[in-house]
């Protein structure tokens, strides 16, 4: 196409334009393109973007959608150039990317582009992402309202004795079994009357939390999942595992065995011997969705989903919304999780929050921050954050997330005394 943007037959003034190594590889972005815009946008070659902006055309640009692919990674740089030159023109945004490594993801996000769409592109997400950039850009978080929250889902009110938190990873190192364990811990460690916990490691294949407490793997974990419906409060006492005689652990098995090897009726079975013998249960789920997640989403008084800031959280998030909408299964019971939120000061991180919240259509409730090392040396030494790393931000947050909870579970009595 030359040196110059290609422009289609009609010379009314351009909308928009993508920017692709060669834009042929992305044909459902050129029918889309065409759909939303008509004749109005054109293309650029990545090696041609940076001069076209100081070209008259593109003083009326909305915006440009960056098409990437793996090939792509080795010009992120370039790439960068591309986007911060759009932004100082206060041009929007939208990348657009297919079959790009997790890292690179992270590097390509952390840019400043106001929008992502996953390629090939799903129905409608490009007309989305075009009305969303579309709106008036957001105005920044106010200081006083730029701190991490960690508050439980708006108009949660659990019951004494027994409360029920499931956690959910929607990304595979999200953190979600960092929470889950912590979270526990940190009901144990109330001032007053700290209430008994368990944790349920359900992640049957890959669950870690007896790695993360340095606690053995139990033979008999296998047979109690599998025999919970005549298990008795006495023999499921005997599978757990204690810790530091603060909290119990159902630990995951000691081999790998299929997640379904088990149905509703035996977690059901297990959630009801739990709660029975405990105050407070904690669930650590798998990163799969399996028949009888709809059991423990149903029993659990909060369900955290757990995610960050990168194109497979949002991705993840998505598809996980979607699937509990088609099978009317309660969205309302879910808190999303943001882990390694943007710190106070980080105005563009917290925008790119928005954005991710508004682009799902749900509220993300509570935000941890970004433990570093002291996370991942807490759980190589078997240890919580509590006992390890007592300043690290991750377990401040994790702690006021624990005080409050446990301040619903009081109900009317905790706010009359409050």
């Amino acid at each position: 196409m030359g040196t110059e943007l290609a422009l289609k037959s009609d010379p009314e003034p351009l909308l928009a334009c993508t920017i692709s190594r060669d834009v042929q590889k992305f044909d459902l972005l050129i029918d889309d393109m065409e759909a939303e815009l008509g004749e109005a946008w054109g293309d650029l070659q990545l090696t041609e973007a940076k001069a076209f902006f100081a070209q008259p055309e593109a003083s009326n640009l909305e915006f440009i959608a960056i098409a990437v692919d793996a090939e792509d990674e080795g010009d992120i740089g370039l790439i960068g150039e591309i986007i911060g030159n759009a932004i100082a023109r206060k041009i929007k945004v939208i990348l657009i990317a297919d079959d790009v490594s997790t890292a690179g993801l992270h590097q390509l996000l952390k840019l400043g582009a106001h929008d992502f769409v996953p390629y090939p592109l799903p129905e409608r997400a490009l007309h989305e992402a075009i009305e969303r950039v579309r709106q008036p850009e957001p105005e920044p978080v106010p200081a006083a309202q730029s701190g991490n929250t960690t508050a439980p889902v708006a108009g949660q009110n659990m019951s004494a004795p027994a409360a029920v938190f499931a956690v959910q990873k929607l990304a595979g190192g999200s953190g979600a079994t960092t929470l889950a364990v912590n979270l526990a811990y940190e009901f144990t460690k109330l001032d007053k009357e700290a209430p008994s916990v368990c944790i349920l490691d359900f992640d049957l294949q890959t669950g870690s939390v007896a790695t993360m407490l340095d606690l053995p793997r139990r033979e008999a974990i296998t047979e109690i999942l599998t025999d919970a419906t005549s298990l008795d409060e006495e023999s499921f006492r005997q599978g757990l595992v204690g810790f530091q005689e603060a909290m119990s652990v159902l630990t995951s098995p000691a081999e790998i065995i299929p997640l379904d090897m088990i149905g509703p009726e035996e977690i059901e079975a297990i959630l009801e011997l739990a709660k029975t013998s405990f105050d407070i249960v904690v669930i650590d789920m798998p990163s799969s969705i399996v028949q009888w997640t709809e059991t423990v989403l149903a029993r659990a008084d909060v369900f955290f989903a757990v995610m960050e800031l990168d194109m497979r959280s949002a991705q993840n998030a998505m598809r996980f919304i979607k699937t509990l909408q088609s099978e009317d299964l309660p969205l309302d019971k879910v808190n999303f999780v943001l882990n390694r939120a943007p710190k106070m000061t980080d105005l563009n991180g917290k925008s790119r929050m928005k954005r991710l919240s508004e682009s799902l259509g749900v509220k993300i409730s509570t935000q941890l921050s970004d433990g570093g090392k002291q996370v991942t040396e807490a759980a190589d030494h078997g240890m919580p954050l509590a006992e390890i790393a007592k300043k690290s931000g991750t377990r401040k947050d994790i702690s006021k997330l624990a005080a409050s909870l446990h301040e619903a579970m009081l109900g009317d009595g905790a706010a009359a005394t409050g």
